[in-house]
């Protein structure tokens, strides 16, 4: 090979070498911002929302480790954490109408608490993201915020989905944790034992959409709206 042509051949590999490089840095930065912003130390409250456990737990419906598990599990998978990863990941199509996924959103709230607790978190998520990102997104409810949000992100939706389903799980357990109570343990154990139904459901919504929202946790429903009307309340849903 002539000198010239090794040259030119040395030159075009280090340029797709470093343009890899580049590529690999930016994805991984993009993770990193994904897991800061669904992180429970992302300050959008939302460890002060139980959508409706507190009232299972006055009941005795949830009392111990496995009734909670089975609890959070139901409502991730069969109720408002289905309903809420599919309209994020509607939200971070191209051709996404983000104010009637809001519209959307709140309309398949099952209580006030719930709406307030979908507005709320999501002005609070956006008040955060607008300064890091340079993006004047208007308030939306937080599923729609997040996956808005996102959009930019080089993480595909599946891994979003997986994060925010994770991040929904935590809370829920967290809060029952604290007002059953359990231990730590438990609540880890618990936490663990849901990533498979986390990773299905993520896998699952990414390819859905708002046509394909459901639910069929009347028993959790039905407590977020009873939640109103406590006459003691930790939580605010």
């Amino acid at each position: 090979m002539a000198t010239g042509a090794r040259w030119a051949t040395i030159t075009a590999m280090t340029t797709i070498t470093g343009i890899r490089i580049r590529m690999a840095r930016m994805t991984t930065i993009d993770d990193l911002h994904l897991v800061q912003w669904l992180s429970p130390a992302f300050p959008i409250g939302s460890f002060a929302y139980s959508q409706g456990l507190e009232t299972a737990i006055v009941d005795g419906e949830v009392r111990d480790a496995a009734s909670l598990a089975d609890w959070v599990g139901n409502v991730l998978v069969h109720g408002s954490g289905r309903a809420d990863a599919i309209l994020l990941a509607a939200a971070r199509r191209p051709d996404a109408d983000l104010t009637r996924l809001s519209d959307l959103a709140l309309a398949y709230a099952t209580s006030a608490e719930r709406a307030t607790e979908m507005q709320e978190q999501g002005r609070a998520f956006l008040a955060q993201i607008r300064p890091i990102t340079g993006r004047d997104l208007p308030d939306m409810p937080l599923a729609v915020a997040v996956g808005a949000a996102t959009a930019g992100l080089s993480v595909p939706t599946e891994g979003v989905l997986a994060l925010w389903l994770h991040g929904l799980a935590a809370q829920l357990v967290q809060a029952g944790v604290r007002f059953i109570p359990l231990g730590q343990s438990a609540g880890q154990a618990i936490l663990s034992g849901l990533a498979t139904d986390i990773v299905a459901l993520a896998q699952e919504a990414a390819g859905l959409g708002p046509e394909d929202i459901g639910a069929t946790t009347i028993g959790a429903d039905l407590a977020a709206m009873r939640h109103e009307t406590l006459n003691v309340r930790i939580f605010r849903s």
